[in-house]
């Protein structure tokens, strides 16, 4: 999953045959081969940022005590991943109690891991190991082969990074899979890894977890030092299982959030309703609490997902941020666990979003050019003046998985009629089909909150006069 803005993107890498596959690997080849002019006496040249850092022996590692708790070390002192997956927004990452970024491959990363050194925190540095849903063969050995050359440059040349936490190899690839032989690929990397980097550990990242991966991985890459995993709704699954599906080391929550878009209830037309930045916000309080650390005996940090703002099923699923940057109630939420007593301006918080009284759990349907009022409750406990959006968008069918880039549909013009700070009133779209109603509001103090509520809209009866004098000519959805 990622990114708008489009500040970073974790699929900027995913290719989507085999000709691509060798463009990706040259590009890592082409990149590295630039190392001795990016480091010269020691020193790596920040790109952007033009931030001088020092090669380090910084030394990170996992260890288990006598008591069978793990521990991950930065230089000999407990290092506790209070994460975030993104590279936006960092001094807000900081600001709230966090000390480490993750990324999905190496793009940029000179400049990343250098901002990220100057605000003293740390960065899981993805490899993109390449999917065969992109059409990459792991029986090609020569393909096989060369991903790993690649990688061997890039390791080379940030392995001293002083920012450097870990080694991600690979996320997801077991996404919609049939050829395990992955598995033995990126136990080759990690192997590459330990024999020229014995200050960092190994991980690689699962979509979920499953007893089968575990066991694969167990098998097939027992280089492997740290057992990473995304998940969402079914985080409970990963505390209560892991052990017993055969892993006893170290293991992290590498992406996690609301309920997935898969994971939720559907409207009778297939569209996935969507939690209120309120209701994410307990979803959020309760994972970290409850999931996260309270397994201190095995879990050794997370990274929540997504420190930024994206298109993925909708404008607002996954995202922390809004477009323009004011974060979410669940921001407030890893703040008050991460650094308790320093919020010193509340989020909003919004209650209910109806469409003429109808929730968005509700069957809502709406009658072509027909006026309809929406209404939302919203709180702020600093009593801030709130600021408020209104805007109808045609239900998204650019749906992929895994993260992979989407388009945003095209709001809608010319539908309100009102627009005040709790309340609208619209005309329903001329054309028949799916569509969502998304509120945004925001306190000027950097914050926001937000819910949207989907509807459908049903044809005119024939010889229905419409209620508004004007015609607009038909909107189509986008693709």
């Amino acid at each position: 999953m990622y990114f708008a803005g489009d500040s970073f993107n974790r699929n900027e890498f995913k290719m989507k045959n085999n000709t691509l596959s060798y463009l990706f690997i040259c590009s890592v080849l082409l990149l590295s081969s630039m190392d001795a002019a990016s480091q010269k006496n020691g020193v790596f040249f920040g790109g952007k940022s033009d931030v001088k850092v020092e090669k380090s022996d910084s030394k990170v590692t996992v260890s288990q005590d006598e008591k069978g708790v793990w521990h991950l070390f930065r230089n000999g002192m407990p290092y506790e991943v209070k994460g975030a997956g993104g590279n936006v927004q960092l001094d807000k990452l900081v600001e709230i109690g966090g000390n480490s970024i993750r990324t999905w491959s190496t793009d940029n990363a000179q400049e990343i891991l250098d901002e990220a050194y100057s605000k003293g925190l740390t960065v899981m540095l993805g490899l993109w190991v390449q999917h065969e849903r992109h059409g990459f063969d792991y029986s090609d050995e020569k393909k096989v082969a060369a991903q790993l050359e690649g990688f061997k440059k890039v390791i080379l040349q940030f392995k001293d990074h002083p920012a450097l936490l870990m080694w991600g190899i690979g996320n997801e690839v077991d996404l919609f899979y049939t050829n395990t032989r992955v598995w033995a690929a990126i136990n080759d990397i990690a192997k590459y890894i330990h024999s020229v980097d014995p200050n960092h550990p190994t991980s690689t990242v699962t979509a979920g977890l499953d007893e089968k991966e575990v066991k694969l991985i167990l098998r097939d890459a027992p280089e492997i030092d740290v057992y990473c995993v995304n998940t969402y709704g079914d985080i409970a699954g990963v505390r209560k299982n892991i052990r017993e599906f055969g892993w006893q080391g170290p293991y992290m929550i590498t992406e996690w959030g609301p309920n997935g878009h898969w994971e939720v209830s559907k409207t009778k037309w297939g569209a996935p309703v969507e939690q209120s930045s309120s209701e994410k916000a307990k979803s959020y309080k309760e994972r970290l609490s409850n999931e996260i650390q309270a397994d201190k005996d095995y879990c050794i940090g997370s990274y929540v997902f997504l420190w930024g703002h994206k298109q993925e099923t909708t404008s607002t699923w996954y995202g922390l941020f809004s477009a323009n940057g004011n974060a979410s109630e669940a921001v407030e939420v890893l703040q008050n666990i991460w650094r308790p007593g320093t919020v010193k301006n509340r989020t909003p918080v919004l209650g209910s979003l109806l469409v003429n009284g109808k929730s968005k759990g509700d069957y809502i349907t709406l009658t072509a050019d027909e006026i309809y009022e929406a209404n939302v409750v919203v709180k702020d406990a600093d009593g801030d003046l709130l600021k408020s959006a209104w805007v109808i968008v045609p239900e998204s069918r650019d749906i992929k998985s895994g993260g992979d880039a989407e388009s945003a549909p095209i709001p809608i013009p010319g539908l309100f009629k009102k627009k005040l700070t709790t309340s609208a009133k619209f005309f329903a779209p001329s054309v028949e089909g799916a569509y969502r109603l998304f509120f945004e509001t925001e306190d000027g103090k950097g914050h926001y909150a937000y819910s949207n509520v989907p509807f459908y809209v049903m044809p005119r009866k024939e010889g229905q006069a419409p209620k508004r004098a004007v015609s607009f000519k038909r909107i189509e959805f986008q693709p």
